[in-house]
């Protein structure tokens, strides 16, 4: 009879000890989307742009501000102050390139848009900023047919991509959040941007017609019914050897309608060559510097597998809360368990100490 009532105890024990397995608590983290489509990025290890930096003195531009969003509306917004506009003023001098866009600025050469773009994609880039160069325009026959350069950039404020438009100093916004090209076209199509806002300069002041073009909120929204992404994303790192492919969203607007410039369809539809269609909305907008992670427990141990995509990354870093301070780990670790509960939180950081979304774990007792 003891010995029954001892394998009972014994066998109580161990159900008690399995009850409390260790398992991965359920967390709401920033989404991860890897880079499937786009080719090459800016490359930070470049002496270009160290010396860009230091040419131009663009530290003196953030007057000590610690806010990313805030940081990267002020350097656009000194490019806007540096380069005024001259839609017609070819040739233009430069040769296409930041610096000499820039040198010919600052002698009050004037430039178009896609000089505004090479800049913002080069001055962004220097501080570890992703920035994507890109065309729009309307494409409407018989109506406003032209054709615009601007840059997205990625903000790891707001885990997301959106439309900088360093020529008028503005982007669209939603409820406070900054908008990208795809999301003001929606907008655009939805209800002729009833629902967004258009805020310039740095203190994101809303306004409606543009100064500058006489051009309403509606009117620089409709510019993003066609988008053209460039796909190679490293137009300053290897300039003047940039290669042309352009990335097109291929959903049913752009099946069943055809993009007009200049009066007549977009060259690249009659190059095929040039000319990259995307059904995948979320290849487009993949993640740069967000994690994605796998986690194992056995043992009382947590195998915990770290994936980004992150331009010139340095390195991935770990603490641990409730306190604790950032360090350096691995992508692929394993942590005794103890306690209770753990909970994690990582991150990227780039070459220019730009640090990504963080990432949570938790680990809890059952």
């Amino acid at each position: 009879m003891k010995v029954k009532y001892f394998f009972l105890v014994i066998g109580m024990l161990i159900a008690g000890c399995t009850t409390k397995d260790y398992y991965q608590a359920d967390v709401k983290n920033p989404a991860y989307r890897p880079n499937l489509v786009f080719r090459s990025g800016e490359d930070l290890t470049s002496p270009k742009f160290a010396h860009l930096i230091s040419k131009y003195q663009l530290d003196t531009i953030f007057h000590g501000e610690t806010d990313e969003f805030k940081r990267i509306l002020l350097l656009r917004h000194w490019i806007k102050s540096v380069i005024r506009i001259d839609d017609h003023g070819e040739p233009y001098p430069g040769d296409n390139f930041a610096e000499g866009i820039l040198d010919g600025a600052l002698k009050g050469h004037g430039f178009h848009c896609g000089h505004y773009m090479v800049v913002q994609n080069a001055v962004l880039n220097a501080y570890g900023y992703v920035t994507r160069t890109l065309g729009a325009g309307p494409g409407v026959k018989g109506g406003p047919d032209g054709h615009h350069g601007i840059d997205e950039v990625w903000s790891n404020q707001y885990n997301k991509w959106f439309l900088s438009d360093a020529k008028y100093d503005h982007h669209f916004e939603k409820n406070g959040i900054p908008l990208s090209a795809l999301e003001i076209r929606d907008e655009f199509l939805k209800n002729n941007c009833a629902d967004i806002i258009k805020v310039k300069g740095p203190d994101r002041v809303p306004f409606d017609i543009d100064a500058e073009t006489g051009l309403s909120k509606v009117q620089n929204a409709q510019t993003y019914t066609w988008i053209e992404w460039h796909c190679y994303n490293d137009l300053f790192t290897v300039f003047p050897d940039y290669k042309e492919l352009l990335i097109m969203y291929n959903d049913d607007y752009f099946k069943s309608h055809t993009w007009i410039w200049d009066n007549k369809p977009h060259w690249a539809f009659s190059h095929p060559e040039s000319l990259k269609l995307v059904n995948d909305r979320d290849s487009i907008y993949w993640t740069p510097n967000t994690i994605s992670s796998t986690v194992g427990i056995t043992d009382g141990i947590a195998s915990i597998k770290l994936t980004s995509a992150t331009p010139n990354l340095k390195e991935y870093q770990m603490k641990q809360l409730p306190s604790g301070t950032w360090m350096k780990t691995d992508k692929d670790q394993e942590i005794k368990l103890k306690g209770e509960k753990m909970e994690f939180v990582f991150r990227t950081v780039n070459l220019a100490g730009v640090t990504g979304p963080e990432h949570n774990i938790i680990i809890a007792r059952k």
